[in-house]
This record gives C-alpha cells, sequence and structure tokens, in this order.
C-alpha cells in the first residue's frame, strides 16, 4: 500500500481502489489500479462471469480525482473531499479479474467550492469508462 496515498485520501481497504500514482501534474494525474481475482465483489457480481461492477470502476476514477484535488489545493484537516456530481458516464469495456486499470484524470475548473473534473480508466488501452464528475471539500462528521 502506498503511504502517499494513504496520507492524502481518507479512503482505506476495502474501499481504496488505487494502488500507485504513476504521474502527476497539478492538472493531470494516472494512477493504477489491479483488479485481483480475489476481489470481494466478484462472489456476488455475476459469480459465473465476474466483471467488475460499473460503479466501482467510476470509484477508482473519483479516488484519482479526490488525489488530484489534494495536489491543486492543499487540503485542510478535517476536510474530506466529497462526490457532489456525476454526469455523461459511458461503459466502454467490461472490466475482469486480473486486469490492471490507467486510470486518468484532468482537472477542469473550480467555480466556488465546486471543483470539475473528467476521468477515464482503460485496460490494455481500451477504455473502460469515461465520466465527469464534481467534487467539493466537506467538513469530517466524527
Amino acid at each position: 500500500m502506498n503511504d502517499e496515498i494513504l496520507n492524502t485520501i481518507p479512503h482505506r481497504p476495502p474501499f481504496l481502489f488505487v494502488d500507485e500514482i504513476v504521474a502527476q501534474t497539478a492538472e493531470r494525474i494516472h494512477t493504477r489500479k489491479t483488479i485481483n481475482a480475489d476481489e470481494p465483489f466478484f462472489k456476488g457480481h455475476y459469480p459465473d462471469f465476474p466483471i467488475m461492477p460499473g460503479v466501482l470502476i467510476c470509484e477508482c476514477v473519483f479516488q484519482a480525482g479526490a488525489l488530484l484535488m489534494a495536489k491543486k489545493m492543499e487540503m485542510e484537516e478535517g476536510k474530506v473531499p466529497v462526490l457532489t456530481r456525476i454526469q455523461n458516464v459511458k461503459f466502454k469495456q467490461p472490466v475482469f479479474p486480473d486486469s490492471v486499470l490507467d486510470i486518468h484524470v484532468e482537472y477542469g475548473e473550480s467555480v466556488g467550492p465546486a471543483h470539475y473534473m473528467k476521468g477515464k480508466a482503460e485496460v490494455n488501452g481500451k477504455t473502460a469508462v469515461l465520466v465527469e464528475f464534481t467534487a467539493m471539500l466537506m467538513e469530517e462528521q466524527r
């Protein structure tokens, strides 16, 4: 597990869907997630034809976006990135066990507290999902 990721976003296993940061600038990030055959969701998501649920592929993109937000603007302690809008989602290819997802997120703009981004997840250079999304920083509730 990558300490940089754990120190940057609040997600933790079993709901951490970024294994490594491959490359990052202020406006873009490329992350990677290996989808192991023993992932718990495969037991119930078509056990005879296991495919990764589309919402979890999107979650990989959203978590990469949270990492990008953290780089772009220094996140204040006690604040967490929260997804506020998802739009224009297109599922292009299924993701199977033992795949490696390459996730690319590009920062669009910020309007007030809202941060607009778009991302995609690919397997072997083929797009699995395209998605546009918005996130905000919110106070942690304890």
